[in-house]
């Protein structure tokens, strides 16, 4: 539990940071002996469990294409460096790679353990980190977007939310129209209601209470929806 709440309270000084103090803060009560409370079921789950199958899904993201660049390597150790400091970084990877790489863990497996133990936001984010692994090398290659996909349907996100964060980080045709998960088709007023409804998914006073890091990317997050909204209204003439 010490782990725990120190890895919460560091995390929220950068954007991963940020990512992960969302993830852990939107666990269903912890309480002080380890057990974690969702409304699923009660467990006993230690931070350890959290960072070892975070290490998993970023590994599999960067071997998706069958090439672990070293700017994607780089990346990931970069932020469990500056997560836990070097020692305790050392110590997850020498953990990973000893043991739990061993034990063959899927990422069925992963995406069942955190639909049980996270609320559907935390996951969310999650999958906007998964990408900024993806494009840490400058672009997400169509393999990795396939695993990506993969992890996100294990994960039980929506097509719609996956294509909306995927569309953030790879250009393609109508980018605008699929970040607020409508179609060219859509009427005027079903656009200004999906606009809506994503300000307030992603409004960055949703996690205004993890600190500035949470803020800032969450503030990242809406100017990319905002620029979409724009783009549509310049388009449209609305």
């Amino acid at each position: 539990m010490r782990w725990l709440l120190a890895f919460i309270g560091y995390m929220v000084f950068r954007f991963p940071g940020a990512f992960l103090g969302f993830f852990l803060g939107t666990i269903l009560g912890a309480g002080s002996s380890g057990r974690i409370r969702t409304s699923f079921q009660t467990t006993r789950v230690s931070a350890q469990e959290f960072e070892l199958r975070l290490l998993a899904l970023a590994s599999m993201v960067i071997k998706a294409d069958g090439k672990a660049t070293q700017s994607e390597l780089n990346y990931v150790r970069a932020q469990f460096v500056q997560f836990f400091g070097k020692d305790r970084a050392n110590e997850i990877f020498r953990i990973y790679n000893a043991e739990f790489k061993k034990s063959g863990v899927t990422a069925m497996e992963i995406g069942q353990f955190l639909v049980t133990r996270t609320r559907y936001e935390a996951r969310l984010q999650m999958l906007d980190f998964l990408f900024r692994i993806a494009k840490a090398d400058g672009n997400v290659s169509p393999v990795e977007v396939r695993k990506l996909s993969e992890i996100a349907g294990y994960m039980r996100i929506s097509a719609a939310d996956f294509n909306s964060i995927k569309a953030m980080f790879v250009a393609q045709t109508d980018s605008a129209y699929t970040i607020l998960e409508v179609s060219k088709s859509s009427t005027d007023a079903e656009i200004k209601k999906a606009y809506r409804d994503l300000v307030k998914k992603h409004h960055p006073d949703r996690v205004r209470n993890l600190g500035p890091g949470a803020e800032k990317a969450a503030k990242e997050k809406f100017q990319r929806i905002q620029e979409a909204y724009e783009a549509i209204k310049n388009e449209r003439g609305f």
